[in-house]
């Protein structure tokens, strides 16, 4: 069972949709895969957002969506890691892990000077993947290592 990553299109955005609204349920947010939908194709259709989506045997079963930001002190670009979701079904093989390393190789090609996420002190499974994966925490941020 081979997992495939790549960057997110149109043909991808009713699996997305349904992803996404996952996603947004886990945050307390309530099921509206109409919105999660429209919220993902003007973000992908006005390139405000680039999501890598990973698939296994031809299903997507998870997306990292990532948002360009730029910083004055660097004089460089770098990208906010906003979102990651694996599909309950998909989890602990590999799938987080895969995007993780995916969304750092997209930054890098992209020029980019760094990568960074948020998230909250009590998601203990997030946070062990990003420490497995290399990233680095602080009170309330994780950062990668630039490149």
């Amino acid at each position: 069972m081979t997992i495939s990553i790549s960057r997110a299109g149109p043909a991808d955005l009713d699996a997305l949709a349904a992803l996404f609204d996952a996603y947004r349920q886990f945050y307390g947010q309530p099921s509206d895969v109409a919105r999660a939908r429209q919220w993902l194709r003007e973000r992908l259709r006005f390139g405000e957002s680039t999501v890598l989506v990973a698939k296994r045997d031809g299903a997507a079963v998870g997306f990292v969506q990532l948002y360009p930001m730029f910083s004055s002190v660097r004089t460089a670009k770098t990208w906010i890691l906003n979102d990651l979701y694996v599909d309950a079904g998909a989890r602990r093989q590999g799938v987080a892990r895969s995007l993780l390393d995916a969304a750092a190789a997209f930054a890098r090609e992209d020029g980019a000077a760094g990568i960074s996420l948020e998230t909250t002190q009590d998601n203990d499974a997030a946070r062990a993947l990003y420490r497995a994966a290399g990233w680095q925490e602080d009170a309330t941020q994780w950062y990668s290592l630039g490149f």
